[in-house]
């Protein structure tokens, strides 16, 4: 099944009845599983709705006096059913990246783990994540996608990943139409990791339900 992660960011709309109705439009998509990474506020309430629900953030610390950090056995205790983590925005270290994942893993959670290019996928195939995205920096955010401007950086970490272990690849930055979400899958793509396109966008709801299509 093509996989539909949308960021949510720290966006208006992230919050309150946005927030909600995004997660109402994503329980109704069929053929393609939607995960929405939501803000660790707001993570608990949409799950309510929407039960594939990732925080955007956890941290390789267990329970104990770690003010404003994440441990991934919350996540379990609370139901949330896995985090994305290494964004650009939000980079972490491989060590910590290679005492996290592998323990996320023997808790039962999912982990997206973000990669700038394909080498840092390859590295990150080695923890074995649930998933990969790959997302030039550069292009995040600017409406022009990956799969039309870089497509080698697609292709590429897709064949870095698979030649480690069969990790499904999802391409992100600049997806704003479900056209790019189609040539990302027939670069190799497993689906997509779109953040702006879907938040900022006049309806969401629509937006979302383009990718859906597209990659359904």
């Amino acid at each position: 099944m093509r996989l539909l992660v949308v960021n949510m960011k720290a966006y208006e709309n992230a919050f309150g009845p946005g927030a909600r109705e995004l997660a109402r439009e994503a329980s109704r998509v069929e053929g393609v599983r939607v995960i929405l990474a939501a803000p660790a506020l707001v993570a608990l309430k949409i799950a309510e709705i929407h039960p594939d629900v990732y925080v955007q953030h956890v941290d390789a610390v267990g329970y104990g006096a770690f003010t404003g950090f994440l441990p991934p056995e919350a996540l379990r205790a609370e139901g949330i059913r896995g985090a994305l983590v290494n964004h650009s925005e939000h980079k972490v270290r491989l060590k910590e990246l290679a005492e996290l994942i592998p323990r996320a893993r023997e808790l039962g959670l999912e982990v997206l783990a973000c990669a700038d290019t394909p080498a840092e996928a390859s590295a990150l195939a080695a923890l074995s994540p649930y998933a990969i995205a790959v997302e030039p920096p550069e292009l995040i955010g600017t409406g022009i996608s990956v799969s039309k401007a870089r497509p080698e950086v697609i292709e590429g970490a897709v064949r870095a990943v698979r030649r480690i272990a069969e990790i499904p690849v999802l391409a992100g930055a600049g997806i704003s139409s479900g056209e790019d979400a189609r040539r990302a899958v027939e670069l190799g793509a497993s689906g997509v990791l779109v953040a702006s396109m879907v938040m900022k966008a006049k309806s969401p709801r629509e937006k979302l339900r383009e990718l859906a299509e597209a990659l359904a």
